[in-house]
């Protein structure tokens, strides 16, 4: 049955008192942070393999081709799961589907720990990625399901900053992890620590109820709410497909592709720095170890201020009156195209500094996008395919993720590890990302009109 009310609520029930809507508001921001935290664990289970990338390849005497395979590992199932995920979601709810997923890449985390070969840590890789892809799909229709259309950029941001907060703990933690346990136990107490913040989840979160999405949405949202329940019901009674759009209607619609190729250009210049920034920093710019893990962190903590700057610019522009995919679009391509003039020239400059404040700028801008992509799905997409638009845009992101760890170590490989072509090859595809959205993602009334004119 769908979750996308709880199911005991009944239509017909009375209103809320304000004091029960302000206690539902109050909850609703502590189910956000309970996905941050989760965003925080999900991007550390990501990130352990890039802060031990040179230990690794070392012990198994890999390349930077086949380091950068492994680094791939997880992005192109992760892209290819996410087209199931998102679908999974929609149909049975972000509780459900976030809980089995949190568990099971949790196990899959302490299993790779036990990984001896080549193959058996690229196989641990796919699953991690596999198992990983409902996350932030349940977070964007959790969001959905909590916040109205013009409060929900700023809790979808805020959910993505779990991954910048990871991203930017990621270097100094796991790097005094892996120096004081090795790689192996650094993997241990991720995994651990997984396996709790899920069990908090699954005990404290649920859906709000029929009422409470009046209070918050309004009337319309309520009774669309209310008859999609039904549906549900109707369809677990009976087998029969619940009615409404299909899935496969996505494909039909312009917006889908154009949003699937700029999800990848902004995704790959992100997953160029979160898979090989410290072998950079290392490499190219001769810092050590624990140097280049604290260095590291600098561009990932302007990262999560540019996930939140992205969330209230959009919030400012819809207070001021412009339209919602307007409000969506102007940090999406001004973020991209700001971080393409910023990582463009970084392979050229000498001055270490310099380039720093470069990666710095880079990755703040890439990261102004993010929420604001996460909520501009909700936005074209109808009620009920809001998950299954998100993972389908996530998926062309995370294609463009895949390729990053890819393309970039065999550009090293063939350049004597040099990562001018690197740098220029993130900036162009972000340039094509902003092109992308600026020009071709258009309000093409995905969702029902009643709906529209309520928010």
């Amino acid at each position: 049955m769908s979750e996308t009310v709880s199911s005991t609520a009944q239509p017909q029930a009375k209103s809320l008192s304000a004091g029960e809507v302000a206690k539902s508001k109050r909850l609703r921001w502590f189910f956000v942070a309970l996905l941050v935290i989760g965003g925080v664990v999900n991007y550390l289970d990501r990130s352990n393999l890039s802060i031990a990338n040179t230990t690794i390849a070392h012990e198994f005497g890999l390349s930077s081709t086949q380091m950068g395979l492994i680094l791939a590992a997880f992005s192109w199932p992760y892209a290819i799961a996410n087209l199931p995920a998102g679908y999974l979601v929609d149909k049975l709810g972000p509780k459900r589907v976030y809980s089995w997923a949190a568990t099971l890449w949790s196990i899959v985390s302490l299993l790779s720990a036990t990984a001896s070969s080549y193959g058996a840590f690229y196989a641990f890789r796919v699953l991690l990625g596999v198992t990983e892809s409902p996350f932030f799909t349940a977070g964007l229709k959790v969001c959905d399901n909590w916040f109205d259309e013009k409060e929900k950029a700023l809790p979808v941001s805020i959910v993505n900053t779990g991954s910048q907060i990871a991203n930017a703990i990621a270097p100094p933690v796991l790097t005094m992890l892996l120096i004081a346990t090795g790689w192996r136990g650094m993997f241990l107490i991720v995994g651990g620590i997984g396996l709790l913040v899920t069990l908090i989840w699954v005990i404290c979160y649920r859906n709000p109820t029929i009422q409470e999405t009046a209070a918050i949405k309004g009337e319309e949202w309520a009774k669309l709410a209310a008859e999609m329940n039904a549906e549900a019901n109707k369809a677990g009674e009976n087998g029969k497909k619940k009615s409404g759009n299909g899935w496969l209607s996505l494909f039909k619609q312009a917006n889908t592709y154009f949003m699937i190729i700029g999800a990848f250009g902004i995704f790959y210049t992100v997953w160029v720095f979160l898979t090989w920034l410290p072998t950079y920093l290392q490499t190219a710019r001769g810092f050590d170890l624990m140097t280049s893990g604290w260095l590291a962190a600098l561009p990932y903590l302007c990262g999560i201020v540019g996930v939140l700057t992205g969330g209230w610019l959009s919030g400012k522009l819809l207070e001021a009156g412009r339209s919602t995919i307007v409000a969506r679009k102007v940090p999406i391509v001004g973020g991209a195209f700001l971080a393409a003039i910023a990582v463009l020239p970084v392979g050229y400059v000498d001055n270490t500094a310099l380039s720093m404040v470069l990666l710095c700028i880079g990755y703040f801008a890439s990261q102004v996008p993010i929420g604001c992509m996460w909520t501009l799905a909700s936005d074209v997409a109808a009620p009920d395919q809001v998950s299954s638009l998100g993972a389908i845009q996530n998926f062309g992101g995370f294609m463009g993720a895949a390729m990053a760890p890819m393309l970039t170590g065999y550009i090293l490989d063939s350049t004597g590890h040099n990562f001018t072509l690197a740098f220029v090859v993130a900036g162009v595809l972000l340039l094509v990302g902003a092109a992308s959205y600026l020009f071709f993602v258009k309000d093409r009334s995905a969702k029902t009109q009643s709906v529209k004119a309520a928010a």
